[in-house]
């Protein structure tokens, strides 16, 4: 790969993520503070709204970046699209137009997250090696957005931020290494909108991950919907901050260590790796409660591996298993899965547990059962998928 290459694709990874980090981890702050009162028992419906765009976005996808259009053109028009809906979202007052402006973030922002994979796997030869590498960038402008708006958690500057990152962002994917539209000729409906990735589910070992896929982010949402809060309720100062530099921090140091790993554990035990470390995080957090912070801060310490060695794994699993005539659908396909179905029914389950645990303490919740739960169903998926999963390297 080209340095200029390199760079381009660094710095695409690096305004994704921005975008997205400078005000997801506070979000749930910021709807107290700023929507009122009310926001509090909304909160699991907003962050399930954060999903929903990725159930619709591999629709998106197959249909233009698969066959019509350049992926790199799609993800700027995307862009600044994303810009115009930050800004009014800045602007809402009411809990009910809020979740609305997130919804329609969602629909806009989640196909950008398989747009720039595409992007980037498209320019790579050796995808195990050259996507961690690059995908670290995305994690690095995660942690500096926490930087950025760390003053901001109770501002709409929070939104406002992201807004002018995301403008910018559109205009320079235009400039970005081309990825061709990969298929020609007429097209059945199945195919435009990107669904002949499910031929990837007749292979058992892929079904099998896909499935897994769900599941575990179920117990993940809770950790995106309520981390913020929990912080801020146990006191904990520079949430943002500590939040990137602990959580992403870590993720960027195991991101850049993947391609060792993969070498020495192969597709199976690094899955099963992040699904441990997501069961250990929940009782970080639980017993913190009264161990103090130090254990909290482990907690967030093993996002790292939470995400990278579940995440990451399966987008280059993806790739892997995918012909090349449906890459970018395939990668529509697990976004699909994870922050579409997964975090989805996680968001809603998490907004009935959290509200189930709220209470008039200055905690606002019961803590300790809340995070138990996520631990419980972490563990019962890492024991299902442990028994069930067998991995197979042949294309679909």
């Amino acid at each position: 790969m080209k340095l200029t290459t390199r760079l381009q694709l660094s710095a695409m990874m690096f305004f994704q993520y921005f975008i997205w980090g400078a005000f997801f981890p506070p979000m749930g702050i910021y709807m107290e503070e700023i929507l009122g009162p009310d926001a509090k028992e909304a909160i699991g419906d907003t962050f399930a709204n954060v999903w929903i765009g990725a159930i619709i976005s591999p629709f998106f996808v197959g249909m233009v970046a698969d066959r019509y259009f350049s992926a790199q053109k799609v993800l700027g028009v995307f862009n600044l699209a994303i810009a115009g809906i930050l800004y009014w979202i800045s602007q809402c007052n009411d809990v009910s137009q809020f979740k609305t402006g997130i919804l329609i973030w969602s629909i806009l922002f989640m196909p950008t997250m398989a747009l720039s994979n595409s992007v980037a796997f498209h320019q790579t030869t050796d995808k195990s090696k050259d996507f961690p590498t690059l995908r670290v960038l995305g994690t690095i402008g995660w942690i500096v957005a926490g930087f950025v708006v760390s003053g901001y958690i109770k501002d709409r500057m929070l939104f406002l931020i992201p807004a002018i990152v995301a403008f910018g962002m559109g205009i320079f994917s235009f400039f970005l290494p081309d990825t061709p539209a990969s298929k020609t000729g007429k097209a059945s409906l199945w195919q435009i909108l990107g669904l002949d990735a499910l031929v990837l589910l007749k292979d058992r070992s892929y079904l099998t991950f896909f499935i897994g896929s769900v599941l575990v982010c179920i117990p993940l949402s809770f950790y995106y919907s309520y981390t913020g809060t929990f912080l801020d309720k146990m006191g904990v100062e520079g949430i943002t901050m500590k939040m990137g530099f602990l959580g992403q921090g870590s993720e960027v140091i195991f991101m850049l260590l993947m391609p060792l790993f993969f070498i020495r554990l192969g597709v199976k035990k690094m899955l099963l790796a992040g699904m441990v470390a997501w069961v250990l995080r929940y009782l970080f957090f639980r017993f913190g409660i009264e161990g103090g912070h130090w254990l909290i801060y482990i907690g967030l310490v093993l996002h790292g591996i939470c995400y990278d060695f579940f995440f990451v794994t399966g987008q280059i699993y993806t790739d892997q298993k995918a012909s090349e005539s449906i890459k970018s659908a395939a990668q529509g396909l697990i976004t699909f899965a994870t922050y579409g179905v997964g975090l989805t029914i996680g968001s809603k389950l998490s907004g009935l547990v959290a509200n189930h645990y709220a209470n008039d303490t200055a905690a606002g919740y019961d803590w300790a059962s809340l995070w138990l739960v996520p631990a419980a169903i972490a563990g019962a998926v890492l024991l299902l998928f442990a028994l069930v999963f067998r991995e197979n390297k042949s294309k679909a």
